[in-house]
């Protein structure tokens, strides 16, 4: 009995990811990979500019707010997709045209920084790639949300339509897949900067630099593959096209099999001025001192997105429309709910002696566990309620604040005692990342499922679009409300004076524990709460 219960959990989640896995899935997957990757370069350009650009922390801060300003665009990105769906591969290709240059500019500032500062500035330069890379990254992220629609098949192999229920799994499946491959390319970023790093911090700054150079130019490989991802999107196309031919099918029954089932899209100007009103308030506000610019941005971009979600709904049947309005408010409170800040990261580091390195493999183990708890948990995405899902995932958010808690009040120390020093704070620390790792990930997939089958086909790119910008606004949320717990709930961290080591902040962590177990109850609370109610009024979700 024990061996059919294995075998049938083996045959959920991995045979039956094989079943559902298309050939078609491929071309998104190797965008959403490429975004992954990106992170290849951030612990270059942070020595970087540390050993040679000698910017400052203000202005640095301000090229990073800048650089945030494109994902802003996605709105009337994702519009502009769906209005140009069948060339939408040539956005692609000038994302990677900006993603290359970006780092071509820092391969150059490395190798003949001399002769690029005949030209411009060093600063100057460094200014234009971290810009350019953003603004490539969001076109093709824009362009990928598409064509992982795209991807899912209409008709089997025999030209047949697919069942609506196999249908609705492979969407799943796809939207599950896109989540893994951008954690694999995270994963992959970690182990070779891991091996490219390995002994440099003995090596004279020349040499150093000729490993900065080495990665810019593997680095490349990001706008390869996102080119080729097209490429194979195209070459699969044909491949389809004459599959059906031999078929029997006519040329209008192929172009209504490969095209959009409502047709071409209708421009729509508010998603473009929504947009461009999403830019200049972030600017304006952002740029300036007025106080409670965080909450001012925030609520003007709640006000926008808000305004565009209503007018893309219009276009649902009302059922369909208070569902998903219900699906994303329920999605936006679990991930707004508030997080322990850095002192949580502080006590660990000065109390329970957690160092870079250690921090580092918690980072890595989080990754490489969040593959594995995505294609776990991907059998419960596709045959249960979206409510379902989120139910368990804040329920298993609060088994999982616990080690944590138990931490700051020492319970390491007792279990250590009895198991021979085997379960300490470092062993508690990594089982609860490799527990708790999948939940933020898996909280998205039934939203992007859910665009994916009932959004209309001539208007997917915008619905992931404005949905993304909604559900990320949760984000802001959750950061306002964790700066809130923080100002309550005081932790600090000890600081002296670099030249007399006079203390000039005491460490303080006796507020943590209170702000831990506050933290455990909202994530808690809040979410099994909107649940009922959502379930308790027109917006309820049965999907």
């Amino acid at each position: 009995m024990a061996e059919t219960g294995s075998a049938g959990w083996f045959e959920r989640v991995f045979v039956d990811l094989g079943r559902q896995m298309r050939w078609s899935f491929l071309p998104p997957l190797m965008i959403y990979f490429s975004y992954g990757v990106s992170g290849l370069t951030a612990i270059v350009g942070t020595f970087f500019v540390k050993d040679y650009l000698g910017l400052s922390a203000a202005f640095l801060s301000g090229i990073a707010f800048w650089a945030g300003i494109p994902w802003a665009l996605k709105m009337p990105l994702g519009h502009l997709v769906d209005l140009i769906w069948r060339y939408k591969g040539w956005l692609v290709y000038l994302g990677a045209a900006l993603i290359g240059s970006s780092l071509a500019i820092m391969y150059f500032l490395i190798t003949d920084p001399e002769g690029m500062a005949a030209l411009l500035p060093i600063s100057a330069w460094y200014v234009v790639s971290v810009l350019l890379a953003p603004c490539g990254y969001v076109i093709q992220d824009a362009v990928a949300d598409a064509m992982s629609v795209e991807a899912v098949p209409r008709l089997d192999h025999a030209g047949e339509p697919i069942p609506q229920d196999q249908s609705r799994a492979m969407h799943t499946t796809m939207q599950t897949l896109g989540r893994f491959a951008l954690i694999s390319g995270t994963v992959a970023v970690a182990l070779l900067n891991i091996a490219m790093f390995s002994g440099a911090e003995d090596l004279p700054q020349s040499e150093k630099a000729a490993i900065y150079a080495r990665i810019y130019l593997v680095a490349l490989i990001i706008p390869v593959l996102s080119v080729s991802g097209v490429g194979l999107a195209a070459f699969q196309r044909r491949q389809d096209r004459h599959r059906l031919r031999r078929l029997g099918r006519t040329t209008a029954e192929i172009d209504a099999a490969q095209g959009r089932e409502e047709g071409e899209a209708t421009p729509n100007h508010w998603y473009f001025t929504g947009g461009a009103i999403f830019v200049v308030l972030t600017l304006v506000i952002g740029l300036s001192d007025i106080a409670y610019a965080q909450e001012i941005v925030f609520v003007g971009s709640m006000a926008i997105v808000l305004f565009l979600m209503r007018q893309m709904i219009a276009v649902l049947e009302p059922a369909k429309a208070r569902m998903l309005v219900g699906t994303a408010v329920i999605i936006f409170v679990f991930r707004a709910v508030p997080l322990p800040g850095p002192g949580q990261t502080w006590f660990e580091i000065d109390m329970l002696g957690f160092d870079e390195q250690f921090l580092s493999v918690l980072a890595l183990i989080t990754s490489v566990l969040t593959l594995a708890g995505i294609i776990l948990l991907r059998p419960v995405m596709a045959n249960r309620p979206i409510t379902r899902i989120i139910l368990l995932l804040t329920l298993a958010a609060a088994v999982l604040s616990l080690p944590n808690i138990g931490l700051f009040y020492g319970v390491q120390n007792w279990t250590a005692a009895h198991t021979g020093g085997v379960v300490d704070a470092r062993f508690i620390a990594i089982l609860d990342t490799a527990v708790e790792s999948p939940l933020g990930q898996v909280a998205m997939i039934p939203m992007l499922a859910w665009i994916a089958r009932n959004a209309p086909s001539n208007l997917k790119a915008t619905f992931f679009a404005v949905m993304a910008s909604f559900t990320n606004l949760a984000l802001s949320a959750s950061a306002l409300a964790t700066k809130y717990l923080n100002q309550i709930f005081l932790v600090t961290r000890e600081v002296r004076d670099r030249a007399s080591g006079t203390i000039e902040i005491a460490a303080d962590y006796g507020a943590l524990g209170g702000l831990l177990i506050t933290v455990a109850v909202l994530g808690l609370v809040l979410p099994v709460l909107t649940i009922f109610l959502i379930q308790m009024s027109r917006l309820r979700t049965t999907d």
